[in-house]
C-alpha cells in the first residue's frame, strides 16, 4: 500500500477514525447544525497546525470578522492575534455583500502568505450571498462569466449555486492545499449541507450533530466520505471544553 501524506487536526480520537489525518490536498466539508461548533472545530484544526506541525495557516471568514474570531479562540486559550503577528496565521474577513472579487484575492492570499491548510467559513453565506447579490460584473465570482458555460436554460437558484460551488473548488484544487469547508446543517435536512451539492463535488465529508435533551445536551461527528483513504465509520461523541474540541474515546458507538 502506498503510504498517504496527511495533515493532521491534531485532535485525538479523530486523526485516529481518519487513519492518521486527512489525505494531504484533499477538500473537506464540515456540516454541522447551531451550536455544534464548526468554527472551534476550524479554528482548532488551524492553531494545531500552526503550534504542532508548523504548517502556515488561512482563515477565510465570511460570517465572523476577525476581531470575533480573536475572541472565540481566547476562550480556548488560543491567542490568534500572536500567531498573526509571526506571520504564521492570517485571518481575513470578506463582506461578500459589496462585491470583494472574492477568488481574485483568495488566490492573491495563497500566493502571497504560502499557507499549507485552510479555511473557508462558510460556504452557506457565501453561495446565498452570491445568488441573492444577482448577475453583476462587480459580484464576488463575476457570475456572468461563471455561467457562461451553463447551457441557456432558465437560471434558477440551484443552478447559479451549483455554478458557483463548481468554479470554488476547482480553483482550490490547483493548489493541492488541505483546506476545510463548513457549511450549514438544518435540522431534519436529508442532505449533507446546505446547498446539497458541496458533499458531492468535495473530497471529503465530516458531519457534526447535537442534541439536547432536557439541561443535557449531547454531540457527535461522523465521517461520511473521505478519498484516497479509508476512515472509522463509527459515531464519535465529542465535548465543547475549555480546550476546544475533545473526543469521548469511551462512548463510541457503531451504527
Amino acid at each position: 500500500m502506498v503510504d498517504i501524506e496527511r495533515t493532521k487536526f491534531g485532535i485525538q480520537g479523530l486523526d485516529k477514525a481518519l487513519m492518521g489525518g486527512i489525505p494531504q490536498g484533499n477538500i473537506v466539508l464540515v456540516s454541522g447544525g447551531a451550536g455544534t461548533g464548526k468554527s472551534t472545530l476550524c479554528l482548532q484544526f488551524l492553531v494545531n497546525g500552526v503550534t504542532a506541525f508548523g504548517e502556515k495557516a488561512l482563515y477565510i471568514s465570511t460570517e465572523q470578522t476577525e476581531g470575533e474570531l480573536q475572541k472565540q479562540a481566547s476562550s480556548f486559550g488560543w491567542d490568534l492575534k500572536r500567531l498573526e503577528e509571526k506571520n504564521l496565521l492570517k485571518i481575513i474577513f470578506f463582506d461578500i455583500t459589496h462585491g470583494d472579487n472574492f477568488l481574485q484575492q483568495v488566490d492573491l492570499t495563497i500566493k502571497e502568505f504560502k499557507p499549507k491548510r485552510i479555511v473557508i467559513d462558510s460556504m452557506t453565506t457565501l453561495t446565498d450571498s452570491l445568488i441573492i447579490g444577482g448577475m453583476s460584473e462587480d459580484s464576488a465570482f463575476s457570475l456572468v462569466q461563471v455561467l457562461e458555460s451553463v447551457s441557456p436554460i432558465p437560471r434558477t437558484e440551484q443552478i447559479i449555486a451549483k455554478s458557483i460551488l463548481y468554479k470554488l473548488i476547482a480553483e482550490l484544487k490547483k493548489y493541492k492545499l488541505t483546506t476545510i469547508l463548513t457549511s450549514e446543517l438544518y435540522e431534519e435536512a436529508k442532505r449533507l449541507s446546505a446547498d446539497g451539492i458541496s458533499e458531492f463535488i468535495t473530497d471529503g465529508v465530516i458531519i457534526l450533530h447535537y442534541i439536547e435533551i432536557g439541561a443535557s445536551d449531547y454531540r457527535s461527528m461522523e465521517i461520511r466520505k473521505m478519498r484516497y483513504s479509508d476512515y472509522g465509520k463509527d459515531v464519535i461523541p465529542y465535548n465543547i471544553t475549555s480546550k476546544g474540541i475533545e473526543i469521548v474515546e469511551e462512548e463510541k458507538t457503531k451504527f
